[in-house]
């Protein structure tokens, strides 16, 4: 992203940057803070009112430096989870327009294997949310 200003986001303790099942428009680095991916696994809970909801599950952190939501850019897919800041965090934004013209000056043996991968991560994931 050379000579290209990306802009920046600041978001603050607990908000969420995107839900599981969102379409992904663009993908982040996070700058600073730290941000909690949280999928859907079928963990239930009882609320204030008695009920029993479905609680999202941690399955990993992201920390300065790190890149996020980029799966959903690459295979127009909705996003597979949750991504919440824990405390104030900012974020660089790569909007898909600008992930999709770099994209497309790669190699396409390595764009291919960039889909193989983010078809083989989803599967996983899947396949976890199931059990």
């Amino acid at each position: 992203m050379r000579g290209e200003v990306l802009d920046r986001k600041v978001v603050y303790d607990q908000e969420l940057v995107f839900r599981e099942g969102d379409k992904g428009d663009r993908a982040y680095i996070l700058q600073e803070g730290k941000i909690s991916i949280l999928k859907r696994l079928g963990e239930k809970e009882v609320d204030e009112n008695g009920e029993e909801v479905e609680v999202p599950s941690l399955i990993g952190e992201i920390n300065p430096g790190g890149v996020f939501g980029e799966m959903a850019l690459v295979d127009d897919q909705p996003r597979m989870a949750t991504a919440r800041s824990e405390g104030s965090s900012t974020l660089v934004v790569i909007p898909r327009r600008t992930f999709m013209e770099k994209l497309s000056k790669a190699d396409p043996f390595i764009k291919t294997l960039m889909g193989i991968f983010v078809r083989s991560i989803r599967t996983l994931s899947n396949e976890k949310a199931k059990d």
